[in-house]
């Protein structure tokens, strides 16, 4: 062979590593990209399910059921009140999971045909939840199943709901399109987001 023969064929098996070289080394790194996805697919969804924690979740289940309620619904409405704190009480002296005022819940109590209700039944985190409920379907009824109209008026009552319904400039139509109260517009966005972020991230736990 000569030797720019073979020159020729050393240089051609040269070009043919490194192009298998370049070939797994892009293979490589496809896989190391493909598993740090995978990897952080994860982690952020840890991550989402401790700041979207599904407490109480036989209980939300069960009573969610009992009064066919929306179980997402009802575990967005716990995380935007009480982040799942079964004994919080707030400023305005709302109480528990789904801070119930104690005169809600008195009433509620009634309806539930509960006898000798107390105040502090309602940091129990069973009656809570089922009042709770008892009460969004109680909402969602009274206003033919819209999660805006039922959420506004859980957080601002159903007597402001009604002026607001009543008025053009706040829902045209009927239909609630503009909340007067910034605190409810935007507890009403914050529970709707979280609904849907508890049913992306616990599709089987709830259903």
């Amino acid at each position: 062979m000569s030797v720019a023969k073979k020159k020729r064929t050393d240089a051609g098996k040269k070009r043919k590593k490194v192009k298998n070289c370049a070939g797994k080394i892009i293979l490589i790194a496809a896989g190391c990209t493909a598993l740090l996805c995978v990897f952080s697919m994860i982690l952020t969804e840890r991550l989402e399910r401790k700041t979207y924690a599904l407490a109480y979740q036989e209980i939300i289940s069960t009573e969610s059921a009992n009064f066919a309620v929306d179980p997402y619904l009802v575990a967005a409405v716990i995380h935007c009140e009480s982040s799942g704190r079964a004994e919080v009480v707030s400023h305005k002296g709302a109480v528990g999971l789904m801070q119930i005022m104690p005169k809600t819940g008195a009433w509620i109590a009634e309806k539930l045909e509960m006898e000798s209700f107390l105040e502090e039944q309602l940091k129990d985190p069973e009656t809570n939840v089922r009042m709770g409920c008892w009460y969004l379907s109680y909402l969602l009824k009274r206003y033919e199943g819209n999660r805006i109209h039922a959420l506004a008026a859980y957080n601002a009552g159903p007597g402001n709901v009604s002026k607001w319904l009543e008025d053009p400039a706040y829902a045209p139509e009927g239909q609630l399109t503009d909340i007067p109260f910034e605190e409810t517009s935007a507890y009403v966005k914050k529970v709707l987001a979280a609904e849907e972020k508890y049913r992306e991230l616990y599709e089987e736990e709830l259903d």
